[in-house]
């Protein structure tokens, strides 16, 4: 009994790594600019969010990592009454600065743009799944 017990909880921490963060109803509605130029925006400030990049000796995986940092980015923008968001840096251990901006109908590019990652092998595209 005291083995499975032993064996279950790492399970049980690792799989807690990302319960709580879910996007806000307002969030929904603020756009990531990756690439895209907000100087036709009205700048409301920066935010800086972070999240776990690993548990223990574990590192996490990268890029649910840096969806959660997206995630927590947008409800905390949406809050200042943002409705586009853009990254100011790259993620480092779990910390990322976002800007916040206030675009209204300012053509830029959508969401669903092509973003970088680096990997160790070189430099991967991903692609957001529709409905996300």
């Amino acid at each position: 009994m005291r083995k499975t017990l032993l064996l279950l909880v790492p399970v049980l921490l690792l799989s807690a790594c990302n319960w709580g963060i879910t996007m806000d109803p307002a969030a929904k509605n603020v756009r990531t600019a990756w690439s895209g130029d907000v100087s036709a925006c009205r700048d409301l400030g920066k935010v800086t969010v972070s999240v776990m990049d690993h548990v223990g000796p574990v590192d996490r995986n990268d890029i649910k990592v840096r969806d959660e940092l997206e995630v927590l980015a947008r409800n905390e923008a949406a809050k200042m009454n943002a409705d586009t968001i853009k990254p100011l840096a790259e993620p480092s251990d779990g910390s990322q600065p976002w800007g916040a901006y206030q675009c209204g109908s300012a053509t830029l590019p959508s969401s669903t743009d092509h973003r970088k990652v680096p990997t160790s092998s070189g430099d991967a595209q991903t692609f957001p799944i529709k409905g996300s």
